[in-house]
């Protein structure tokens, strides 16, 4: 009722403004019959403004102009009133000629009011606009000078055009935590100009020269802010950010668009420190957000693995994405606490059910899943650390082959339509153990989808490195800084792929999506596109000059055993199809079928504790299904289920 009264209220506003509009234009009229009160036999004065206003109203209505709140007003809405003000004016002269042959209209009067009913429109908006976001208080100038020297300075590095959207921002919740001193665009050509009064004084190659003028000028910044990615700005380097950082100035940005969900409601987004791994930053993903909203509202879904880095990530996102249901499983009594605190906090409108379960215990999985019965199951839940991997083969087999079957064993027994296994680039041609788990781990998934008629798909999405992830190289790298150093390499040859944590997540997604939507039965495994291969020499060289200090050394220690100095995304008897934007499908020829009975001979071997007993049985499975040698028959009975 309040919004209706409201709607009406702008409505009623713009007929009395075109009133006004029409007087002023008829009284100004340079030939005026009898003080514009009409002559005889025609219109007089009030009728022609009342019939003006009339139809103004009516065009207000029919444009939906109340709809648009004047605070937000844009050159959109100018363009509905200056279309709203022409129409008005042409059917008023029609209906004055048909009543009375517009006797007692003065001609200039048709020309000057729609122009005043323009200009009353669009002023009393922009004024309340104006009011909005505290633009007038450049009128006051004790005020601003007061608020600025008491704020620290902020130099914003960025396209003009997100300029405008923050200063537009800060200005309309009347942020004063910083003044910002200058803009540092993107185009060499936008130099000099200004955006909402701020200067933008230099193009982002010449940054250093920007901030030797503002330190000659006495107005260097505390803070910069990057208002995009700032690996996306060319000319920026590590060297210059830590020279920034060793100046004692904040480097921030805005949250991404992935964490915009997180930020509902609130009129400014809060700024953070940026990260080594925006410095690697390639271009933004384009989500097909309706499919993965299709796959995931409304549903129940099961991470496991909920408390690691990508288990978490996963949890985020399709909590974001509105899942009914969303069940947490994990090993880990701290990280399964963790991350459902977390989700309880951020999403208290979703139901959280976190399950301390192991998924080596086919038993217990089994029971939670058919408790919880998720429509959708990730399973993330892997020993990942090739160094601790390789010292513990069994447990490496027991929780990434072993524990991988048990998910998809428990996945057809309670139901759920899918389960996605995340793998790694490390089971492409694996040379330790931890890469032919998982290379395993695939076979499963693919033996599954094969071996059955349940309704349950399968599918795995494969990928490299991801940084900041636990036990990556970066947070390793940054203890090792904070620590004064060295920082460790094993070869200066080596480079892995790299992406971010949000972006694996957000393409595991859109894969799981990709092959939701489509109606194949078989089995797909999902490679994501990592871009160029990242030298972790020169990833310690960025990382080390970030941190703004220059004693710093780095350490050549050799390679460890079972580690590659470059890994490859497809095997030499896979290829690939394009499947999704980022995302390509991997075509592979398996010369064996992982089944039951494989697992047994594997489980068995596993439990005599003889370590290299282990690694030959693993790497003379993945021989036989990489094609190396011929596959023979498992020697142990095949045992339903695993």
């Amino acid at each position: 009722m309040e919004r209706m009264a409201v709607r009406a209220q702008t409505v009623v506003f713009d007929v009395l403004l075109a009133a006004l509009a029409f007087t002023i234009a008829f009284f100004v009229a340079p030939t005026q019959p009898e003080l514009g009160f009409g002559q005889a036999g025609a219109l007089s004065f009030f009728q022609l403004a009342a019939l003006y206003a009339a139809i103004a109203g009516i065009f207000s209505l029919v444009f939906r102009s109340e709809l648009s709140p004047w605070r937000y007003v844009s050159i959109p809405d100018a363009l509905v009133l200056a279309r709203s003000a022409l129409l008005t004016v042409g059917i008023f002269l029609l209906a004055v000629f048909v009543m009375d042959r517009a006797e007692g209209l003065p001609r200039s009067t048709l020309v000057m009011a729609p122009l005043f009913q323009m200009v009353t429109a669009m002023g009393v908006r922009i004024m309340r606009r104006a009011l909005h976001e505290h633009a007038l208080e450049s009128f006051s100038p004790l005020k601003t000078i007061s608020d600025r020297a008491q704020a620290p300075s902020l130099l914003l590095i960025g396209p003009p055009s997100l300029a405008d959207t923050y200063l537009r921002d800060a200005a309309r919740s009347h942020d004063r935590a910083y003044t910002p001193v200058g803009i540092i665009g993107t185009d060499r050509r936008d130099v000099g100009a200004q955006v909402r009064g701020v200067c933008i004084i230099e193009a982002v190659d010449r940054l250093d020269e920007a901030l030797t003028d503002l330190r000659r000028w006495n107005r260097y910044p505390r803070a910069v802010l990057f208002l995009e990615e700032p690996g996306k700005l060319k000319g920026l380097t590590a060297d210059l950010l830590g020279r920034l950082k060793s100046d004692g100035v904040r480097l921030l940005r805005l949250p991404s668009i992935v964490e915009l969900s997180q930020h509902d409601g609130l009129t400014l987004l809060p700024m953070r420190d940026i990260n080594i791994e925006e410095l690697l930053a390639r271009e933004p993903i384009e989500l097909d957000r309706r499919a993965i909203a299709h796959l995931i509202q409304g549903r129940r879904i099961l991470v496991t693995g909920a408390g690691g880095s990508i288990g978490a990530e996963l949890c985020r996102q399709v909590a974001t994405f509105g899942c009914g249901q969303l069940t947490v499983l994990d090993a880990s009594e701290t990280a399964l606490f963790e991350i459902e605190r977390e989700i309880r906090e951020t999403f208290p409108h979703i139901v959280v059910k976190a399950v301390l379960c192991d998924v080596r215990n086919a038993q217990r999985l089994t029971t939670a899943f058919e408790r919880e019965r998720p429509h959708l199951v990730f399973h993330a839940a892997a020993l990942k650390h090739v160094s601790m991997v390789e010292r513990h083969p069994v447990e490496g087999l027991l929780t990434n082959v072993i524990g991988t079957w048990n998910v998809a064993e428990a996945s057809k027994a309670c139901g759920a339509r899918q389960m996605v296994l995340i793998s790694t680039d490390k089971a492409v041609d694996p040379t330790n153990v931890m890469g032919a788990t998982k290379r395993l781990a695939e076979a499963v998934i693919h033996a599954q989808q094969a071996a059955t008629n349940s309704d349950t798909r399968f599918s795995a999405v494969r990928f490299g490195n991801v940084l900041g992830s636990n036990g990556s190289v970066v947070p390793i790298f940054k203890s090792q800084i904070e620590r004064g150093g060295p920082v460790t390499v094993t070869h200066p040859e080596m480079t892995r792929f790299f992406m971010t944590i949000p972006e694996a997540a957000q393409l595991v997604l859109h894969a799981t999506a990709a092959c939701h939507e489509d109606e194949r039965r078989d089995s797909r495994l999902f490679l994501l596109e990592m871009g160029e291969p990242v030298s972790i020499m020169d990833l310690a060289r960025q990382m080390i000059a970030l941190s703004g200090r220059r004693d710093i050394e780095i350490e050549i220690t050799g390679l460890r055993p079972g580690e590659k100095l470059t890994e490859a995304l497809l095997d030499e008897t896979e290829t690939s199809l394009p499947a999704a934007p980022k995302v390509l499908e991997v075509i592979s020829n398996s010369a064996v079928r992982v089944t039951p009975g494989h697992l047994e001979q594997l489980a068995e071997v596993a439990m005599t504790g003889d370590s290299e007993a282990v690694r030959t049985a693993l790497f003379d499975l993945v021989a036989q299904v990489r094609g190396e040698k011929p596959g023979a028959a498992p020697s142990l009975r095949v045992v339903a289920g695993g």
